[in-house]
């Protein structure tokens, strides 16, 4: 049992990637915009919606300015 437990924490870990991290929290966010109210949803969902490659072009664009 801890063999199994310790190898499914280390595939958790291992895992974690910056994209994979990236979803993780976008699918919050969306889980999010289910409580805002309509008037709010569609902009919450769009930025909700972002690509991780969009992301981060816009993240490195930000560093460089």
């Amino acid at each position: 049992m801890k063999v199994k437990l310790i190898f499914l924490i280390f595939l958790i870990i291992a895992g974690c990637s910056s994209r994979g991290a990236y979803e993780g929290i976008q699918a919050g966010n969306k889980s999010e915009c289910l409580t805002l109210p309509l008037s709010e949803y569609g902009e919450c969902m769009k930025n909700a919606n972002k690509s991780y490659d969009e992301y981060e072009r816009e993240r490195k664009e930000a560093i460089v300015q």
